[in-house]
Formats: C-alpha cells, sequence, structure tokens
C-alpha cells in the first residue's frame, strides 16, 4: 500500500490527513474514515489500512485541525482527569455538525483532484462523536455520499443543527447504524426512537444493536474493545462498501 499525510484545504484552514491506498494503479473507490472522540491514534491508521488493502482510496482527516497542527492525544486521553482527556474535551465540545461539514466538502474536492480516486459515489463512515458526522453528510451530500455508517455514535438525536434524525428524508445512498447495546451516550429508547423516524423516512439501510457490548467496542485502543463485535462492524461496513460503491 501507498500512504502519505497530506493537508486538504477547507473553507477553516488546512486538515491534516493520512491517506493510504492500494499500490497498484486506480482508480479506486474513495471513503472517508471520521474519527473517534480520542482522536487520531495507531488505531485508525489500521483501520485506514485495512480498508485500503481490500482496495478503497481511504482518507483520515484530523478533525481537531481546527485547534492546532497535530493535535493527537496520548494513550490516558479517555480517562477522565487526565491532561489529555481534559484538553481533548475543551475541544471537542467547539465542534459542530455544520463545521464537520465544512470538512466533508474539503475532503470530496480533495478526492475529485486524485487520479487514484474515483467515481462520484463515496463512502463515509464514523465512530462515536463522528457517526452523527457521517450521517449528516449523507444527507447535505446526497449526490456524492452513498454510503454512509455509524458505529457505537453519539446522541443521535439531538437539538442540535443538522442533527441525523431530522434529515434522514433528504439520503439517496444507504445508511447502517450500529448501536452497542449498553451505552449512555446512545441510550437503546434514543435508538428505538430513531429506528421510528428512520422507518418513516423511507431512507434505505438498517440499524442494528450490538448485544451484550459498549460504547467504543470496535478500536483495540479502548477498554471496550470486543473482538467479534469489531469483526462483525467490518463484515457489515465493508458489505455496505461493496454494494454502494
Amino acid at each position: 500500500m501507498i500512504e502519505e499525510t497530506v493537508d486538504v484545504t477547507t473553507k477553516d484552514g488546512r486538515m491534516e490527513s493520512f491517506v493510504c491506498r492500494p499500490e497498484r494503479h486506480g482508480p479506486f473507490p474513495a471513503v472517508f474514515v471520521l474519527m473517534d472522540a480520542a482522536g487520531i491514534r495507531e488505531a485508525l491508521y489500521d483501520a485506514a489500512r485495512r480498508l485500503a488493502s481490500v482496495g478503497y482510496y481511504v482518507v483520515l482527516p484530523n478533525l481537531y485541525y481546527r485547534a492546532g497542527r497535530d493535535t493527537i492525544f496520548g494513550p490516558d486521553v479517555m480517562a477522565e482527569g487526565s491532561a489529555d482527556h481534559t484538553r481533548m474535551r475543551a475541544i471537542r465540545t467547539t465542534m459542530t455538525i455544520p463545521d464537520a461539514m465544512i470538512d466533508v466538502a474539503g475532503l470530496l474536492d480533495f478526492v475529485d483532484g486524485q487520479d487514484d480516486a474515483g467515481s462520484a459515489a463515496v463512502g463515509c463512515h464514523g465512530y462515536c462523536m463522528s457517526g452523527p458526522y457521517a450521517l449528516a453528510a449523507a444527507a447535505r451530500y446526497p449526490d456524492r455520499i452513498t454510503a454512509a455508517a455509524s458505529f457505537h455514535g453519539t446522541w443521535l438525536i439531538n437539538d442540535v443543527e443538522e442533527s441525523p434524525h431530522l434529515n434522514l428524508g433528504k439520503v439517496e445512498g444507504e445508511l447502517y447504524i450500529g448501536c452497542a447495546e449498553h451505552d449512555h451516550l446512545a441510550p437503546l429508547p434514543m435508538v428505538e426512537e430513531l429506528r421510528g423516524l428512520f422507518e418513516a423516512s423511507g431512507a434505505a439501510g438498517e440499524i442494528e444493536i450490538y448485544p451484550g457490548l459498549h460504547h467504543g467496542f470496535t478500536h483495540t485502543s479502548s477498554k471496550s474493545y470486543d473482538k467479534a463485535g469489531s469483526e462483525r462492524h467490518w463484515e457489515r461496513l465493508l458489505a455496505l462498501y461493496r454494494r454502494r460503491l
């Protein structure tokens, strides 16, 4: 595979992004991997490499770029009371879905200029805080984001601008929403309310509960990591991308 770090230009600045693609010549379908609250780290690089290994042009942006270049945290970032956790939360709480949509627009412009990134159809999936971003992107850019997924996404029904539940009817592609059974950031009553809205919207896709699992089950760096659940999420994600990209 070929790996590089590039600056993606957005309306708000230069967003450092990890790009990974197969070594052979493309074009390959483009996929955006949107990070969780813990930020850019080796577990996410590995996720990008896994996608590239099966034939995708993968872009992993650092969504914290507005707080400064190389805004990356240490392994105790999710430990409440740690310096990195405090710093991360201060940045995280300033982020909005409209800001993330600016970032997705920059990513779309970037892949459109790359010879090895082909076709208008783009995939986008997010974890934790970025689950809502991925779903919102499918509604904001329905002609481009034809496959979007959220894994243990937080507050999928919210009173913020462009909350995913408000715009499900604008989605023209397919959505997949994978939720942990035990997740205080997306409690089951909220998930079931979202399911009703999803079905009423007529959007293509599904919402799936991962029984017995907790928030953060997808990544090896999480204390809630579950190998079987993580592999199941990969199965669902790759099947979605094969269908739609």
